[in-house]
């Protein structure tokens, strides 16, 4: 068993009664590896017929898996393509309690990074409605907006903002807020030894404190008949229950609609807590934020639609066009105005850049589901030798006759999923995968 301190292993004891042997045994066991398949390019069915890896259902979440065997999980294509997201199978819980559907939602993500419980939510909402992502550390925020486009989430901006900014700035606009609460991650205590070795009593009753803070930003984020969705990955009554009733004696236009406690022993992860507290429909209105504007078509415009014309079967989704420099997003309808001042990773769509009156198109293009219905689309299957030589950042064949960009996919069943894109020149895809994605 990995050592664990003797305080935590007390308040255990004593919290959990007689279910505390059972519980102190997992710390004998393995952790599980969860799997969330990511809906946004294919269902639960379609990816376990073809999944390198072993899976169970996690019973948490319909579209999360056990992958047992998961060696090598990202490196593989699949992971590249954005077909699942690796994530720890109890915290699947908080994108269950969110609730979130196609009706086109307002989601704030307060505490985002990695983007786990992002690109669950935005699965659940089929590019409807609009997503904004915040994580208040640059280096992590930027790892956030990677997997957002990995993953080929559309309505979603990433910024990195404290908490109460976010709140002032958009008061009572979101429908759903989450909150998944920095803690003292005993819930991690299996995985991670620096969770062990950070914990103390006084740890605990700091991050409590926090998530109180954190709460009261929320409270000022959601609307009147909206929810906030708490959860942590830690045991402790001070950062769960204490944090919950705290909130609550203070806001008496909320109430709790769930809340849900998971242990190793009682389900199939590691541990977490969520609860949804619900604003009564009574309360104060918030604001009617202005969205961000754009256009559809201009003379400044034309190099997309001739590259759209030569490139793409589909047109443009819905959505403004907003071109800044020369660099062209495709914004959500309703995305607010207030984002681009919240310091902002990214905003909806990067398209590609116009230079010298032509279009360039982006990565985050071809990975967005909008990128999936190109002209011209190279397809290997994921364990084709070449295929590994473009993830690695080398040129790789293609027909003498194809000119200009093109999808490079990785077939999955009966389908291809972009995985990034190349330009064509005399038989031989030229590679434009970003430096910071390869695999080698």
């Amino acid at each position: 068993m990995r050592a664990l301190p003797e305080q935590f292993i007390e308040r255990m004891r004593r919290g959990l009664g007689d279910e505390f042997p059972r519980f102190i045994a997992c710390y004998d066991e393995p952790p599980k590896r969860g799997l969330r398949v990511n809906t946004l390019r294919l269902g639960p069915g379609e990816f376990a017929a073809v999944s390198p890896w072993r899976l169970e259902p996690t019973g948490i979440l319909g579209e999360g898996f056990i992958a047992l065997d998961a060696e090598g999980v990202g490196q593989h294509p699949y992971h590249a393509a954005g077909l699942f997201y690796m994530q720890e199978p109890s915290a699947m819980s908080a994108v269950a309690a969110s609730l979130a559907d196609d009706s086109g939602l307002k989601v704030l993500d307060m505490c985002a990074a990695p983007g786990g419980k992002t690109g669950g939510v935005a699965a659940r909402m089929r590019g409807k409605g609009i997503i904004v992502a915040n994580e208040i550390v640059p280096k992590r925020a930027k790892l956030l907006a990677r997997n957002v486009e990995r993953l080929g989430i559309t309505n979603a901006a990433v910024v990195s903002e404290r908490p109460d900014v976010i709140a002032a700035a958009l008061p009572g606009f979101f429908d759903t807020v989450m909150v998944d609460a920095p803690c003292s991650g005993e819930g991690m205590f299996r995985k991670d030894e620096t969770a062990v070795l950070e914990w103390s009593p006084e740890h605990v009753s700091s991050c409590a404190e926090r998530q109180k803070l954190i709460l009261e930003s929320a409270a000022l984020s959601v609307k009147p008949g909206g929810c906030i969705v708490y959860s942590t990955c830690t045991f402790s009554h001070e950062e769960n229950e204490g944090v919950i009733d705290d909130f609550i004696n203070k806001h008496n236009d909320f109430s709790v609609e769930l809340e849900e406690r998971l242990y190793p022993h009682t389900s199939c992860g590691e541990g977490h807590f969520v609860c949804r507290l619900r604003r009564s429909a009574a309360s104060p209105a918030g604001c009617s934020c202005a969205a961000i504007q754009g256009a559809r078509s201009g003379k400044a415009l034309a190099p997309l639609y001739d590259f759209i014309a030569s490139a793409q079967e589909n047109a443009l989704p819905d959505g403004a066009l907003f071109e800044k420099n020369g660099v062209v997003r495709l914004i959500p309808n309703g995305m607010p105005e207030a984002v681009l001042k919240l310091r902002p990773v990214s905003c909806g769509v990067e398209l590609g850049e116009i230079r010298k009156g032509r279009f360039e198109p982006s990565h985050t293009y071809f990975m967005a589901e909008l990128g999936q219905g190109f002209k011209r689309t190279l397809a290997f299957a994921p364990d084709d030798k070449l295929l590994r030589a473009f993830l690695a950042g080398n040129t790789v064949p293609c027909p003498e006759d194809w000119r200009g960009w093109s999808a490079v996919c990785v077939k999955a069943g009966n389908k291809a999923f972009p995985i990034g894109f190349g330009k064509a020149v005399d038989g031989v895809m030229k590679n434009h995968l970003p430096k910071g994605i390869l695999i080698n």
